[in-house]
């Protein structure tokens, strides 16, 4: 498992090292930033609510629209990601209070931008953890996230 994380995040960092130049020259936009902000904001404000609906509509509703993390398969599409969310967390109990934490938010186009941040759920037997790194699109006036690469922390 070391092993595994060690490759992805050294993948991860050499993908970065190639794309610096060209965040650094689109503007960062404070009102679009915070834009995209307040989808994150209401995704938790959703999840703390039980409300997985809510939650998933701050994603892409296509079947372009990709999530994937180390313990499960790709998901392909909203509808596979919002079953995906049903099964792995079927009762308020089990989702706990999310908690997020945009670590960095950069606009890379003036209709794209990438996050990085850490997530936990605190729940009663546990609180697992670890980081996001999302990609959005703008569709319209709306941000969308249209790729969730999600990592969890075992304890």
């Amino acid at each position: 498992m070391k092993i595994l994380l060690t490759f992805i995040f050294t993948i991860l960092f050499a993908c970065n090292i190639n794309n610096t130049k060209t965040i650094e020259t689109i503007k960062q936009d404070p009102s679009e930033i915070n834009a995209i902000k307040r989808i994150l904001t209401t995704q938790q404000e959703c999840w703390n609510n039980g409300d997985i609906d809510g939650f998933m509509q701050g994603y892409w509703n296509s079947e372009d629209l990709i999530f994937t993390s180390l313990r499960h398969q790709p998901a392909y599409g909203w509808k596979a990601t919002l079953e995906r969310y049903k099964n792995s967390y079927p009762t308020k109990s089990s989702m706990g209070e999310l908690k997020l934490e945009i670590l960095n938010t950069n606009l890379t186009t003036a209709k794209t931008a990438k996050i990085k941040g850490k997530w936990k759920l605190i729940r009663k037997d546990d609180d697992p953890n670890g980081l996001f790194w999302i990609e959005l699109e703008k569709f319209d006036e709306n941000w969308l996230i249209t790729k969730d690469s999600t990592l969890s922390f075992e304890l």
